[in-house]
């Protein structure tokens, strides 16, 4: 009888659901695949799809400061986000993808040094907004080139902090 009770309870614990780090993939996996895609739903023509376009760009345009200046994939439709935004997106998902190769382990997961994790994560995710001030200001125009990189900047620094808090890691060690 024991031996059955200690089958049940491992096999409980497989099937256990880590909610918090399932939403944020599929949060992570909306605004890595959203953007891109809206463009090809809204030239589709089907009510649908439309639909669902709408709803990606409506995103955008609360998200993103610049949405106008997405990319035009599918002309006249351009991506959701401009590509300041979409960088921020894809260093989120370089260090997510990064996380599940190595479990949380390692000195670069800005999570496990507590308060200076975090001051060093916040001034490196300030490579976004200081670049939209200097185009505000006019230092530079907006060029893809530019922006991308600020924004990844940003994004994996967001990422190397969040992701062992909201996939496992060291969640407990923070606050």
């Amino acid at each position: 009888m024991q031996r059955k009770e200690m089958a049940r309870v491992a096999f409980t614990r497989e099937l256990q659901v880590n909610w918090v780090s399932f939403i944020a993939d599929f949060l992570l996996a909306g605004m890595v695949f959203g953007p891109p895609v809206a463009p090809f739903l809204a030239a589709s023509g089907a009510w649908l799809l439309g639909g669902i376009a709408n709803i990606i760009y409506f995103m955008g345009n609360h998200v993103c400061p610049q949405p106008e200046m997405g990319l035009d994939l599918a002309p006249p439709f351009i991506m959701a986000v401009c590509m300041r935004c979409y960088g921020t997106v894809t260093g989120l998902l370089m260090t997510r993808l990064l996380y599940a190769v190595t479990g949380g382990k390692g000195f670069y997961w800005l999570s496990q040094y507590g308060w200076n994790g975090a001051a060093l994560a916040s001034v490196l995710m300030m490579a976004y907004p200081l670049e939209l001030a200097a185009q505000i200001f006019g230092l530079w125009d907006f060029n893809n080139y530019v922006v991308t990189p600020f924004g990844l900047i940003t994004g994996l620094a967001w990422g190397l902090f969040t992701m062992p808090i909201l996939h496992g890691g060291q969640r407990s060690q923070l606050f």
